[in-house]
């Protein structure tokens, strides 16, 4: 059983990189925030895109990862 929560958490572990791996990073930092947001056809739309996506499965699988490594150092196995 232990073997499996492993492999389990292991194979998890490696989606969980690919997929960070695959978002884009923020842009502008300070300068966006200074001048102000421009709304467009994309930042209306955010909820289906890919982005959105990516976003969803990593916080999906990130509280996986932490329930499978808090069970893993748990003396319940």
């Amino acid at each position: 059983m232990e073997t499996a929560i492993i492999i389990v958490f292991l194979v998890i572990s490696v989606i969980l990189t690919i997929i960070v791996m695959m978002q884009e990073g923020k842009e502008g930092g300070l300068t966006s925030s200074v001048s102000g947001s421009t709304e467009t056809y994309w930042s209306k739309n955010k909820g289906k895109s890919k982005e959105a996506i990516l976003m969803k499965v990593t916080i999906v699988l990130g509280i996986i990862f932490v329930g499978l490594a808090l069970f893993l150092s748990s003396k319940f196995i």
